[in-house]
């Protein structure tokens, strides 16, 4: 019995339309197909805490769209720290397929699923790391690193400086703009730009700060 109904499915197709972000026929069988098994393995795994699947397609697939320009703007390799569910990091991997995606988190029901999702959707782009931040010890650093509801701020940037260098940009979700967290922005990292996302379907704010490292 399937989760997802054609409801979602073209509440998808008018949220992508909104956001400017275009959806092939396979892209958005991967999303919904990505969807049903984040309605089935979270009642078991405790993967979100939003648990109503009409909610799920707002507050997940096209949240995590809603930052598909920036991503956009370069980067070949991307890191998702505390990737949790998989947002934003799988919907990313989808939409970019010609790019890496590495969903790293320390919870190892999470990295199960979100393993499961690679094969399931045969995302070849798509590694998955099960390791704490501060012990994972990449070959090179990474273009981009994302997170979404994972920290504050100055624990996002201190905890992942390792893995970037002057040319990363650090990309950080969040709901209202955290000034007070801003002001705690370790010496080396500086606030590129503050974007606001409009997220169709979605109450409440959401920006997304974009970070650079300093040397």
């Amino acid at each position: 019995m399937s989760n997802v109904t054609p409801a979602h499915a073209d509440e998808l197709d008018s949220g992508a339309a909104k956001l400017g972000v275009a959806l092939s026929d396979t892209q958005k069988q991967q999303l919904l197909a990505y969807l049903q098994l984040l309605i089935k393995w979270n009642k078991a795994y405790n993967l979100t805490a939003v648990r109503d699947p009409d909610e799920m397609v707002s507050r997940h697939l096209l949240d995590s769209l809603s930052v598909v320009p920036y991503v956009a703007e370069g980067g070949e390799r991307w890191l998702d720290v505390g990737s949790g569910g998989g947002m934003p990091g799988i919907p990313l991997a989808i939409l970019f397929p010609e790019r890496a995606f590495t969903l790293l988190d320390s919870n190892g029901k999470k990295t199960r699923f979100l393993t499961q999702v690679k094969l399931e959707l045969q995302l070849a782009n798509l590694e998955v790391i099960h390791s704490r931040v501060e012990q994972y010890r990449p070959e090179r650093p990474f273009d981009g690193i994302t997170s979404r509801a994972f920290s504050s701020l100055a624990d996002f940037t201190s905890w992942t400086r390792h893995l970037g260098d002057d040319d990363t940009r650090w990309l950080a979700m969040k709901g209202v703009q955290p000034d007070d967290e801003l002001q705690a922005l370790p010496d080396d990292f500086s606030l590129r730009s503050c974007e606001v996302l409009k997220v169709p379907g979605c109450q409440g704010q959401r920006h997304l700060l974009i970070l650079r490292r300093t040397s």
